[in-house]
């Protein structure tokens, strides 16, 4: 009996250390990193939320300049680009079960005064607002992407390419004589606190 008991033994820690083995796969496996629902559903929401915005900024523009105009040409593509951008907004709200903002109708209405009342003022006043918004807008795409995690990668491109079109827009704003506006200072550093607290709240509401 005392022969038997020798040999079993060592099957028997031969069996437990399998066991531990695996073990250590299972939770390698569990390691990887994933994205927060709740920050998840706030970025969407709040690009959603400021893509629209833009798109209404835009319209505004347009209203006052028209399509035909030189400068209502160049709007027209930063209002394309815009649109793409809120299309694809549109489908992830969808796609990820996203609530949009309550706010919506809000931004509608002052998003269209915003383009329409600085396009007023002229042309310059206007790139000025874009310059302002696309500002606010590219930074904040910026911290996004920071915020998603591998199993957002597309999600994270996407953003990465929004940001490329938001600076462009930003750039064309300089190149069209933003900054000669009167009241450039002021103005921009206005509508950018705008900007930012309607970030903030379409995040929430």
């Amino acid at each position: 009996m005392q022969y038997i008991y020798i040999i079993t033994m060592p099957q028997k820690s031969k069996k437990i250390i399998k066991k531990k083995s695996f073990k250590k796969k299972k939770s390698v496996r569990k390691s990887k990193a994933s994205t927060n629902k709740n920050i998840l559903d706030e970025i969407i929401r709040v690009d959603h939320a400021g893509e629209y915005g833009a798109t209404r900024i835009y319209d505004g523009q347009i209203a006052i300049f028209g399509k035909e105009s030189k400068i209502g040409k160049t709007i027209q593509h930063m209002a394309d680009q815009e649109q793409e951008h809120i299309d694809k907004f549109n489908d992830l709200i969808i796609e990820k079960n996203v609530r949009p903002t309550a706010l919506l109708p809000l931004w509608n209405i002052a998003g269209f005064a915003l383009g329409a009342g600085t396009a007023l003022i002229g042309e310059k006043a206007a790139m000025a607002c874009t310059v302002a918004v696309e500002k606010v807008i590219g930074e904040h795409y910026r911290e996004q992407q920071n915020l998603l995690e591998e199993d957002e990668k597309e999600l994270k491109k996407t953003i990465a390419k929004f940001e490329k079109d938001e600076l462009e827009h930003h750039d064309i704003g300089l190149k069209h004589g933003a900054e000669n506006a009167i009241g450039y200072k002021a103005m921009t550093k206005v509508i950018e606190i705008g900007c930012k607290t309607a970030i903030a709240i379409s995040k929430k509401i």
